[in-house]
């Protein structure tokens, strides 16, 4: 880590204060250092959709929009290389909630989620991806070694 002057004028700097103090950080830096990642992701450049990444797609739907249930699961079934899993809500009468948790370049990520999310009776959609490492030697994007997490293997299927 490098150590590093900058300099803020007051205004600024309160602001970064008061984020500090309401996310509970221990230090201006973390927070400093947290508002800078945020801000260089946004800024990201188009060399970053070739480079592997994590994502969170959330939209809310109208489940009887025409024919739309069976579109998206058609959409998700054509690129199930990046679907890694969803969690299905009802949140009333009418509309549902989906969160799907996806992973792979972060330009095939972005484009399969702007598709959905421009589906007609897509109420409202938004994605958050992070970037991740994929480490040397490993098989790819989506074949990862299984491991349990400390529960104890199932016998039997």
């Amino acid at each position: 880590m490098q150590r590093v002057t900058i300099t803020f004028d007051d205004e600024l700097l309160t602001a970064i204060d008061r984020i500090a103090e309401a996310r509970g950080y221990q230090n201006r830096s973390e927070a400093i250092r947290d508002l800078a990642r945020a801000g260089l992701q946004r800024a990201a450049d188009p060399g970053d959709d070739q480079r592997p990444c994590v994502a969170a797609l959330v939209y809310v739907y109208d489940h009887a929009a025409r024919d739309l249930s069976r579109r998206l699961v058609k959409t998700f079934h054509d690129h199930n290389e990046l679907s890694l899993a969803s969690m299905h809500v009802h949140l009333d009468h009418d509309n549902c909630m989906e969160v799907s948790i996806l992973k792979g370049k972060g330009g095939e990520i972005q484009h399969f989620a702007e598709h959905i999310i421009a589906e007609r009776g897509v109420r409202h959609g938004q994605i958050v991806r992070l970037p991740t490492r994929v480490r040397a030697g490993s098989k790819g994007l989506r074949k990862s070694p299984r491991h349990t997490h400390g529960a104890k293997p199932r016998s039997g299927c």
